[in-house]
């Protein structure tokens, strides 16, 4: 049998290629792709904006199903036992344990992270992303069963954005009470906007489009600030202030992708508070930032690159536990066939939708 993915040859330019599906190895799945959805990691590398992947098959946010299990797997990463045809969601980047940063406890700070991520697909085996109808996922890249009461729609969103806000907010210590500004309210948004009001914090949430802000108060948002209204920093800084009785907000997260929202995160936040960066990942990209007014603020500002990919499990959970309270079958506003990502992407990159979502197998 024969499987496709696809391929970008430069950014912005896309083809499709065929291959035989591979057998997997002692350690390694072959998952079929269910839906797979356009993440701001692929718009970076589909804009050219990727300090090093410039070419190489694309996806990594997804949920499938076993097609092989290679020899000795007999569960997923969290012990549950797994056979072919049972749901996956697995983390887009392994952990080697060997590195320098794995050495000292942080795995997801992996140097060997992307080894398998965004290659030539005439490198066997071939389907290294999930931009197509199968996806090989090598042994140390960490896969967890999916709860049966979470749907593929909110499945497939569980490997990237849902585990990424919620490892930066708990590894952050976001905490009952606090105050929590959340920039963006794109799929990053949306989810840090339930993890947060599940921690119980306050959650004012920040975006320039009002279908996004109608969708942040469905997923815990108790105030919205549109940029259209407010339509300069100092304005949104004011009406921060008048939600948190004048103080600023205990902890604001970045979750847009643009370098400005990194200056006026310090504006939001009260003196002592904590900023958390997500969104900007790709170097290069320059903004005005005022350290006077950060140091005298004495500001401690986290960044997080990727997650211990035990969050993924934390994740598919938080769903199963919150699926009643959050829409999460509804963040995906487009769905896609397998050979339309482009347009997938184009759409996403202009916003003219929020999440779009890929049908690899129909």
């Amino acid at each position: 049998m024969k499987g496709k993915v696809a391929v970008m040859s430069e950014p912005g330019k896309l083809s499709f290629a065929e291959y035989r599906l591979p057998e997997p190895g002692p350690g390694a799945i072959l998952v079929k792709v269910v839906r797979t959805n356009v993440c701001g990691s692929e718009l970076h590398i589909w804009l050219g904006h990727h300090p090093t992947k410039k070419s190489g098959v694309l996806g990594h946010e997804m949920v499938g199903e076993i097609a092989v299990l290679g020899e000795g797997v007999t569960t997923d990463y969290a012990g549950n036992p797994v056979k072919v045809g049972d749901r996956v969601a697995a983390a887009y980047f392994i952990t080697c344990r060997k590195c320098a940063p794995c050495q000292q406890g942080q795995m997801n700070l992996c140097e060997n992270a992307y080894t398998h991520w965004v290659k030539d697909p005439e490198e066997a085996p071939h389907f290294h992303g999930s931009f197509g109808t199968h996806y090989y996922l090598p042994p140390d890249q960490y896969f967890y069963k999916v709860p049966e009461n979470v749907p593929d729609s909110a499945a497939a969103s569980a490997n990237c954005a849902l585990s990424q806000v919620y490892f930066g907010i708990d590894k952050t210590g976001v905490r009952f009470g606090d105050t929590v500004v959340v920039q963006g309210a794109g799929g990053l948004g949306l989810n840090a906007c339930a993890v947060a009001k599940e921690y119980g914090a306050t959650v004012i949430c920040i975006d320039g489009i009002t279908s996004r802000l109608e969708k942040a108060k469905q997923f815990g948002a108790d105030h919205v600030i549109h940029m259209g209204e407010y339509d300069t920093m100092e304005k949104r800084a004011k009406a921060v202030k008048e939600l948190t009785g004048s103080k600023g907000a205990d902890v604001c997260m970045e979750l847009t992708g643009v370098p400005a929202a990194l200056n006026e995160g310090v504006n939001l936040l009260r003196y002592g508070g904590k900023y958390i960066s997500i969104g900007n990942i790709s170097p290069g990209q320059m903004a005005s930032f005022d350290p006077g007014l950060m140091t005298r603020k004495s500001l401690t500002i986290y960044s997080y690159m990727r997650y211990e990919p035990w969050y993924l499990n934390k994740a598919l959970h938080f769903i199963s536990n919150t699926i009643s309270k959050y829409p999460f079958d509804e963040m995906l506003d487009a769905e896609f066939d397998l050979e339309e990502v482009d347009i997938a992407l184009d759409k996403s990159s202009t916003r003219e939708i929020t999440r779009a979502s890929i049908i690899a197998n129909r």
